[in-house]
């Protein structure tokens, strides 16, 4: 166990390096989170000795069994990469470190609420969808034209207090080549650029976007953070990928 995830977060390590100095970028710059959704807590703490210290969780009840572990290991971040729902905002508000999935007021709501009690701060993505599929979370934004529609959201998501605007994350279509993806990566970036210049007080310095198909892709459009799961952990556990 401990060769092969070693060897595969080295791999992807270095595909990584060789992504962003062909783009021109600091391989610095690129931050890799280790998706360990269904994976049992002694397989992540074999990526955290490989070199891992940022965590993808989808599934806040199971993140919470596997935290008494986790906050055992020094400099680790758990960061929530999927769809929260409103009754699962306590844990993440509570024990998780970024939100890359902000994809309705709603939540934004429900997060301020929970933070407000717990007497926390955290920063957060905007989840877009960049591709119009209606399967896909996140607020429109597909179609350039209608941009200015998302500024009064990102005002009102940017008078929460506890929350701290951090940049934008997205989900490409599910059967596109690492090709296509590359110009649902480009769209966001250039979402990014666009709000950049309407909220100046904004902090727009995350891209979150690219997985283990196409992070490549990704970082070529300037990705802050690639998600990497399946490359670096293997299949998950089919007992735990029941988990809801």
């Amino acid at each position: 166990m401990t060769n092969s995830i070693a060897t595969n977060y080295q791999k992807i390590i270095d595909r990584v390096d060789y992504s962003a100095k062909i783009a021109g970028r600091n391989p610095d710059d690129v931050k890799l989170i280790v998706v360990t959704k269904g994976q049992p807590v002694e397989k992540m703490i074999e990526a955290y000795k490989a070199g891992a210290r940022l965590f993808g969780e989808n599934y806040p009840e199971e993140t919470e069994k596997k935290l008494e572990e986790l906050r055992k290991l020094d400099g680790i971040e758990i960061h929530m990469i999927g769809h929260l729902q409103s009754r699962k905002a306590q844990i993440v508000a509570g024990s998780f470190d970024w939100m890359h999935s902000i994809d309705r007021l709603s939540i934004v709501e429900k997060l301020d609420r929970e933070l407000q009690n717990s007497g926390r701060t955290m920063p957060v993505l905007l989840e877009m969808n960049v591709s119009g599929e209606e399967s896909k979370m996140g607020f429109s934004a597909w179609n350039q034209n209608h941009w200015n529609s998302l500024i009064p959201i990102i005002d009102q998501i940017d008078s929460i207090k506890t929350l701290s605007i951090r940049g934008l994350m997205t989900m490409p279509p599910l059967s596109a080549s690492a090709e296509q993806t590359r110009s649902y990566f480009k769209v966001l970036r250039e979402l990014r650029d666009y709000l950049a210049g309407k909220f100046k007080n904004i902090k727009w310095d995350e891209l979150s976007m690219g997985t283990s198909g196409d992070f490549e892709a990704a970082i070529m459009e300037g990705a802050t953070f690639i998600r990497i799961g399946t490359a670096i952990m293997g299949p998950r556990p089919k007992k735990q990928m029941e988990i809801k």
